[in-house]
């Protein structure tokens, strides 16, 4: 399978259009899948053609000032698996942000191309970096408040986390969100799609729904439909009491390796341990007692360099994406370095 159709029909932003100072090449997502996208996601090469971008517009209809403000705060991501706005829109510009292109499939294109819901060994690897990804986030007190199947992209060395704020990016809090453009029913938090204010508890929310998503193919699947070993882990984030839900560091613990001997000097902390309410061998109890608002704090969910230690890294060497993926990857990168810009008219007497 090649990559998406261009993004023609998209306000017109086809194949060599501009978007900033980039030509669009293609578009990235497809529109069959019938999931949405909270942006529109182009990847593009500048004029030079040393840089190729993934690009991001905002929908639509959608407010300009809260994209770009969503980006703005972005570009303070950390962790190997974040997709951070590297560029944004001048004052005043059309608005759009972008960030280095690398290879990658949009999650409902990954299910596209496998020919149906992923193997456990990837959801799982997909769980703990996403999870990790939301653990440095949240230690920074960012919410993501965009985490859904469409804001996941697969690449050979592990996902990156896009559509940063896009719940917060759709309407203002206290304006119910249910149904708006580009946000899926189905990991939308409850509390934030009746116009609250999204919070870390949200984002776990949303892992979950996107969890059974890459298991399922649903976002709300019936339990039973789950695989058995991910079961008690994804019905925990997906509880509608947001205290109740799981922290991501608890995820990590849940779905990654064990944690490693403690590093020299780490003094009496000692190693990370599984956090309360959550068992890696068995199911998971409630997570009660947990400030779902607050930002992380403890030593087992933060190492000494404020990360999880990179533990999640483990769970994506070779063989964690199924074949007919990374020969999809293959392609999409073969079809990008063989793109040439479009050739512009010429001018008319």
């Amino acid at each position: 399978m090649g990559m998406p159709a261009s993004a023609a029909g998209a306000e017109g932003r086809g194949r060599g259009s501009a978007i900033g100072p980039y030509t669009v090449l293609r578009g990235l997502d497809d529109e069959a899948s019938g999931i949405p996208v909270p942006e529109r996601r182009f990847i593009g090469r500048s004029a030079d053609g040393d840089r190729t971008v993934l690009i991001s517009a905002p929908l639509p209809g959608a407010d300009p000032g809260r994209f770009l403000a969503e980006a703005e705060t972005s570009r303070y991501l950390l962790g190997p698996w974040s997709s951070p706005a590297t560029e944004v829109a001048a004052p005043g510009d059309a608005p759009w942000h972008a960030r280095p292109y690398v290879p990658a499939l949009p999650l409902p294109a990954a299910l596209t191309v496998h020919g149906g819901p992923l193997p456990e060994r990837t959801v799982r690897a997909l769980g703990a970096a996403l999870a990790e990804t939301l653990a440095i986030g949240h230690g920074q007190d960012l919410a993501h408040a965009g985490v859904s199947p469409a804001a996941v992209l697969l690449a050979a060395d592990g996902p990156r986390l896009t559509c940063f704020g896009a719940v917060r990016a759709a309407a203002g809090d206290g304006a119910p969100r249910s149904g708006l453009p580009g946000l899926e029913s189905g990991s939308l938090p409850p509390e934030e799609a009746a116009g609250g204010r999204p919070h870390p508890a949200g984002d776990v929310y949303a892992l979950g729904a996107t969890l059974a998503y890459a298991a399922t193919g649903y976002t709300v699947p019936e339990r039973e439909e789950l695989p058995a070993a991910l079961r008690s882990v994804v019905t925990a984030c997906l509880s509608r009491d947001p205290a109740a839900r799981p922290r991501p560091a608890e995820l990590l613990d849940a779905l990654g390796p064990a944690p490693g001997p403690p590093a020299p000097g780490a003094g009496a902390a000692g190693p990370p341990t599984p956090a309360a309410g959550l068992d890696r061998a068995g199911p998971l109890s409630s997570a009660s007692g947990l400030d779902p608002a607050g930002p992380l704090s403890s030593a087992s969910e933060l190492g000494p360099a404020g990360n999880p230690a990179g533990r999640a890294v483990a769970l994506l060497g070779p063989g964690w994406l199924p074949g007919r993926i990374v020969a999809a990857l293959a392609r999409q990168s073969a079809e990008l370095l063989a793109a040439t810009l479009p050739v512009p008219p010429a001018p008319q007497d």
